[in-house]
């Protein structure tokens, strides 16, 4: 049997290559650089990842904490619910698997529950009032961020109890409501009021009332788009969103034993699930177009087909009668799309679940002159987030974008500091980002071999109630976890500099605050820069 080939991850340099290296004349210069980390960029809320990983690693897991909260207030939720689009981009995917960044940061986050971490609140009050409509994660970001700004936050929210999509559309084995309780009771203790049972229908009636001087509005998308479906019984066609809030409140949906979800989103993915655990022997997603056109993730598609939910793609349904529903098989055209084929097929249901998407309920903005709309959601400047009405600004579901718990944070905070600039008459300066680090231009001669670490998860067998599916990691596993961090871009202090610089020209600084170069004594040989295992150093031509 052949021997496995591995890759070359450190190269030497040419030695026949003279130009650049040394010589009497130095024509180029080493500089340190920071360079941004492609997890980090990838965060739709913006969370400084390296750092507060660098935090974990160096066992400081309070301050650790409070670096993630900088940025985003939920990190035990957003440790279960976030998709992580940073472990997408992570580098180490190159290598043995991408950094378990969502493990790591829930581990934090129920660490914060545990001790009862809070906010530290802001000694300055600016006098200023701000309404916030909604407290989906959009709108309770951004209360965060207002009130550690020192503004007085109110938020306007037509449910119970806060949270949104998070309390009404993500069932309790991803999320559980003590944890969202916890997170969401810090934001009140920051002084933030959230005044539930409270349905805004006059926006600048309620400004005007209240002396609000700024609004955002942040409403989810909680209507469920609809479709005619001919049926002798329209009550055995449900809507997935309110089937999930109902049962999100505490009521048992009589379902029957049969239960057919049509559409192929995550909320389709969940609505079968559920129906499982309420007691549904077959559950079956009906989807018209493939696997791979499906919007859901693919964690959300296989997790659903452990716990026994059946697939039936190119199907689209006709029509629904008593115990069955007529089913229409679809084909792809020479475009990809879905069309009708005239052959049908019958599918026992005693429940159909529409899950086609959602839209904002934003009607009641409708009235506001010199408002705009693109169907169900807000016109806004992508930059500031501010509408066309001045001093009322929108994000999350309310705004294009995709509809997710992350993206609506990072909506939050983008609005608030927009707010905040706004109420202060100053202009909003963008800054240059830094260059992305990518793999190849890390030298990976420094890390080993250290496979991702695995969650606990419960047994497909024991998934008959609500109970979390996903445990966290142990703190030895989140800090061997943080550790296969790669550094990408940023100085992490190894030395390696120092110790390959033939001429002494590297001058150590103290831990901390990394190091300098000796432009007296260097050669310009570039022997730093080809070690470095994080790019932190570039080669620049001769100033």
């Amino acid at each position: 049997m052949d021997a496995p080939t591995s890759r070359n991850l450190t190269h030497l340099p040419n030695l026949d290559t003279a130009q650049g290296r040394v010589g009497p004349v130095r024509v180029r210069m080493p500089i340190y650089v920071d360079l941004l980390p492609p997890c980090n960029h990838a965060c739709p809320a913006g969370e400084n990842i390296q750092e507060w990983l660098r935090l974990v690693k160096a066992k400081q897991d309070e301050e650790a904490w409070r670096e993630l909260t900088r940025n985003n207030p939920f990190p035990a939720i957003h440790g279960r619910v976030c998709y992580h689009p940073c472990e997408t981009a992570c580098n180490r995917i190159e290598l043995d698997g991408a950094v378990s960044i969502h493990s790591v940061e829930r581990y934090l986050g129920d660490l914060a529950i545990e001790n009862n971490w809070q906010f530290t609140a802001p000694t300055r009050r600016t006098g200023r009032r701000v309404l916030v409509i909604g407290a989906g994660p959009s709108g309770l970001s951004a209360a965060y961020q207002l009130a550690m700004l020192g503004h007085e936050v109110e938020i306007h929210d037509s449910s119970d109890a806060p949270g949104g999509m998070m309390r009404y559309g993500i069932p309790e084995y991803r999320l559980p409501r003590d944890v969202l309780d916890a997170e969401v009771a810090r934001i009140v203790e920051l002084g933030v009021t959230i005044v539930q049972n409270h349905t805004v229908t006059d926006l600048l009636a309620e400004q005007e009332k209240g002396h609000f001087d700024a609004v955002f509005v942040a409403i989810g998308a909680h209507l469920s788009k609809r479709v005619d479906i001919p049926t002798m019984d329209a009550g055995k066609i449900v809507d997935a969103v309110g089937f999930l809030r109902d049962v999100a409140s505490g009521t048992k949906p009589v379902i029957g034993r049969r239960v057919a979800v049509y559409g192929g989103g995550n909320t389709a993915m969940d609505a079968a699930r559920v129906a499982r655990r309420l007691g549904a022997e077959e559950s079956i997603i009906v989807y018209r177009r493939t696997q791979e056109q499906m919007p859901a993730h693919a964690d959300e598609h296989d997790e659903a087909v452990r716990e026994g939910v059946k697939m039936n793609w190119l199907r689209t349904i006709t029509e629904v009668d008593a115990g069955a529903m007529q089913v229409e098989i679809m084909e792809l055209d020479e475009n990809g799309k879905a069309r009708g084929t005239g052959r049908f097929e019958s599918l026992e249901a005693d429940t159909v679940i529409l899950a086609l998407g959602q839209e904002a309920d934003s009607g009641f903005l409708q009235a506001i002159p010199g408002m705009r709309f693109d169907g169900d959601v807000v016109t806004v400047d992508t930059t500031t987030l501010m509408t066309d009405v001045p001093g009322i600004f929108a994000g999350g579901d309310a705004v294009p974008s995709e509809r997710t718990v992350t993206v609506g944070v990072g909506h939050g905070k983008k609005a608030a500091r927009m707010i905040d600039l706004w109420l202060q008459s100053r202009p909003h300066v963008s800054r240059e980002k830094n260059d992305i680090a990518t793999f190849e231009k890390l030298n990976l001669w420094y890390w080993g071999d250290n496979r991702r670490s695995t969650q606990p998860e419960l047994a497909v067998e024991h998934r008959q109630n609500f109970d979390e599916i996903v445990g966290g990691l142990a703190p030895d596993e989140a800090r061997t976890e943080a550790w296969r961090c790669l550094s990408c871009g940023n100085c992490i202090e190894c030395d390696g500099c120092l110790g390959s610089c033939p001429e002494d020209a590297v001058i150590k600084l103290g831990k901390g605050l990394r190091y300098r170069y000796d432009y007296a004594k260097c050669t310009g040989c570039g022997t730093c820069y080809e070690q470095c295992p994080v790019h932190a150093i570039e080669m620049v031509a001769e100033r």
